[in-house]
């Protein structure tokens, strides 16, 4: 078993923390650091761990902010020396989040400082919250950094829906303002900060879908192919519930003269096996076709409706009259994101974006062991 998440906050990681910051301030109580944050520790999650070791820092470093922004800044890893780094970096991304805001650019470019040895991106969620222009207006600066983890901070940080941090309401609503910021790093040197891109235009998409499919038409010609990767999995979402435009911008039509056949293997699934299933397309019309054959689960769920998950499949291009056959197998096993209810579910084939086959299956609970 992987070991929790939350013992990536352990006792020896206060200890270590304790003894990084006390050698950059003499005053700093290093004995009642580890007392508070260590109090209990061992019962909480991750992010409750991370509170209590923030209250610490609350409780043991000066109240002036800018005091304690000078010694969390000395604190940071020198070339090649020890600092705070990696988890421990956390609870102080908390610190600043919460005690910062009210010196803006201090605690901006604190967060700036310390993004290279763990991430800002749940810090700085706090200060757009609170004053949105004048933190993107900050934020836009970095897009130039010579360090690609400030790049990164810049688009990751934004996003309206990033996972497990706060959410950006206004940003959510309208998404023009970091519209710029993206663009500017669309083209990056680096595929880490170009994958951030992308997730982000993905998460604008949930909630924006004309907007992104115009961006990514407006700047998909004559792109890179490292562009053009980024666009399309920017798409992805778009793409998966068969957005006009953004199938459009990838060549993807909609289909004429097409015949498609679903074959299911067996039309009983034991659960923590899996689903076999046949696909066979044929262009019976008179000019090529690209062709993004998708398909989607429809689960039973508890109540006993239907809800469908989407998996991606295959792009084929066919020439008139050619046909083809995609042979596939879904598996039906236990993940931590679905539970599984034993019934009648359906698959069913989507190209560019329509239903055109679809086809029912059984799914099979094993019975309990009786002994």
């Amino acid at each position: 078993m992987p070991e929790p998440l939350k013992n990536l906050l352990h006792e020896a990681l206060v200890g270590d923390m304790a003894d990084r910051i006390g050698g950059n301030a003499s005053a700093f109580d290093r004995d009642r650091f580890v007392t508070l944050a260590t109090n209990g520790l061992t019962a909480l999650e991750l992010m409750e761990r991370s509170a209590l070791i923030r209250d610490a820092l609350f409780a043991t470093l000066p109240d002036d902010f800018r005091e304690a922004a000078a010694i969390l800044m000395a604190s940071l890893p020198a070339t090649g020396g020890p600092g705070l780094s990696g988890w421990m970096l956390l609870p102080v991304n908390q610190f600043i989040a919460a005690r910062g805001l009210d010196h803006f650019d201090l605690g901006l470019d604190l967060l700036k400082a310390l993004t290279p040895h763990f991430t800002a991106e749940f810090g700085i969620r706090q200060f757009i919250h609170r004053d949105q222009q004048r933190a993107l207006a900050i934020i836009s600066g970095w897009v130039g950094d010579p360090d690609r983890h400030v790049r990164r901070l810049a688009s990751e940080g934004t996003r309206p829906r990033l996972p497990w941090a706060m959410r950006l309401p206004q940003l959510v609503k309208d998404p023009a303002p970091i519209l710029p910021i993206l663009t500017a790093l669309m083209d990056d040197p680096e595929d880490y900060v170009r994958r951030s891109v992308a997730n982000s235009l993905n998460d604008v998409a949930k909630d924006h879908p004309d907007m992104v499919a115009a961006f990514i038409a407006a700047h998909i010609d004559a792109a890179s192919p490292e562009r053009r990767w980024l666009l399309k999995h920017a798409s992805r979402t778009l793409l998966k519930k068969g957005h006009a435009q953004a199938l459009a911008n990838f060549g993807f039509a909609a289909t004429a003269s097409l015949q498609c056949e679903l074959r299911l293997v067996n039309g009983e699934v034991m659960f923590g096996e899996g689903l076999d299933f046949e696909i066979r397309l044929t262009n019976a019309g008179e000019v090529p076709q690209s062709l993004m054959i998708d398909y989607a689960i429809h689960h039973v769920k508890g109540d006993g409706s239907l809800s469908p998950k989407v998996f991606k499949c295959k792009t084929i291009t066919l020439a008139p009259g050619q046909s083809q056959t995609i042979e596939r197998r879904h598996a039906m096993r236990p993940i931590t994101t679905r539970r599984y209810y034993p019934g009648k579910h359906r698959i069913a084939i989507l190209v560019n974006g329509a239903e055109t086959a679809s086809e029912s299956f059984v799914l099979v609970m094993p019975s309990a062991d009786p002994g």
